[in-house]
């Protein structure tokens, strides 16, 4: 086993490229929060998408997700792989240049960063600790599931010095950390108590409190701006075939899941007034509350007629189930989409643009 113990991580930039093209340009602050080297390519913007006044493309090239707002909402953290990077690691964009700061040391899968209060300070799960490679590749003998890699744990690393420390240390999974916009505590997915719940904590860990309860997977939280509730997505469970709940504790005994039946539920932070929130079919997920926390954005394929079901796009739904709207149309994968506080950028991910199959960027959409 690895020690957990990096006093230091070694921080180095990805070349200017990989987050801007050819005719990159800033976006002045009085146009957009202060992100540097950002791509105007309003011609991706797709017919139906009358939400984008304009668009940007902020990543060229591999797999760029999961790209979350800092607290100052002045820059982002995000997952990247590609290239020489096998699999995922950690980084920052630059408050001042067109370039990303891997902040993730190297060892290991990393997933899920977000922001600390003060923005300092970067949280992710990482497998570090035990592997210093990438996880072995999940076996497809189950057909298309995803890999619950009990070697997740939740780390914090300093910007500025590199200092990293390990906030949680017990075996099983422990990922998907976000934090309250109040800046006090924060909601992460853990399976250790069986299955793959909602969990609360204090910013260090400490004090951590069950938060959902019901068979299934309970993941993906993030809180809503006054932090009382969250909004997250759960296992939609079938009479028969693939989808019952006997299929899924099968496979999370072999810690994997089927995610193909997915509903977005919110609750209250202690887990209390439950409620399922979509019920349309598919893989239903990365939900995000808009500001005012009566709607909420999400990604969903139930539109898809493919059986297989790759077109997602980002929709938004009232939080009381109602008034469901299209937001994207492209053909291909749109989501984890994260509103500033004022609504007046989005940032998501998209195959949109992409000079390969499969290429995942991160764009900035100037909301109306």
């Amino acid at each position: 086993m690895l020690s957990p113990q990096m006093n230091r991580i070694p921080r180095f930039t990805v070349a200017t490229a990989l987050l801007c093209g050819a005719s990159c340009q800033s976006l002045s602050s009085s146009e957009a929060p202060r992100l540097a080297g950002a791509e105007p390519v309003d011609h991706l913007i797709q017919p139906g998408e009358t939400h984008f006044a304009h668009l940007w493309q902020l990543t060229h090239g591999g797999n760029n997700a999961e790209g979350y707002w800092s607290f100052a909402e002045d820059r982002l953290c995000l997952q990247h792989e590609g290239g020489d990077i096998a699999c995922d690691r950690i980084y920052v964009t630059a408050p001042d240049a067109p370039r990303l700061i891997q902040v993730s040391n190297g060892l290991g899968k990393t997933t899920c960063s977000y922001f600390m209060p003060g923005d300092k300070e970067v949280i992710f799960a990482s497998t570090q600790s035990h592997h210093a490679a990438c996880p072995p590749p999940i076996d497809k003998s189950d057909g298309y599931v995803w890999a619950i890699h009990p070697e997740f744990d939740l780390y914090v690393v300093d910007l500025e010095t590199g200092a990293e420390r390990r906030i949680t240390d017990q075996w099983g999974y422990d990922a998907e950390a976000t934090i309250s916009p109040l800046g006090d505590s924060m909601v992460f997915t853990s399976t250790r108590s069986g299955d793959i719940e909602l969990w609360t904590s204090n910013l260090d860990g400490s004090n951590p409190r069950q938060v959902t309860h019901e068979l299934g997977y309970d993941g993906g939280a993030f809180f809503s701006h006054d932090g009382r509730k969250l909004v997250f997505r759960a296992t939609r469970f079938t009479d028969d075939g693939p989808g019952t709940r006997e299929k899924y504790v099968e496979l999370l005994k072999k810690d994997k899941i089927r995610p193909h039946m997915l509903d977005i539920y919110t609750c209250n932070v202690d887990g209390s007034e439950r409620k399922r929130v979509t019920d349309l079919g598919g893989a239903s997920w990365a939900p995000y509350f808009f500001p005012g926390d009566q709607r909420i954005i999400f990604s969903t394929n139930h539109h898809d007629p493919r059986p297989q079901k790759f077109e997602f796009d980002l929709f938004a739904i009232g939080a009381d189930g109602r008034d469901l709207e299209q937001i994207t149309t492209y053909v291909g994968f749109d989501s984890f989409p994260m509103f500033t506080r004022d609504g007046k950028w989005l940032v998501f991910a998209s195959n949109r643009g992409g000079q390969e199959a499969g290429e995942t960027n991160l764009f900035l959409a100037r909301w109306k």
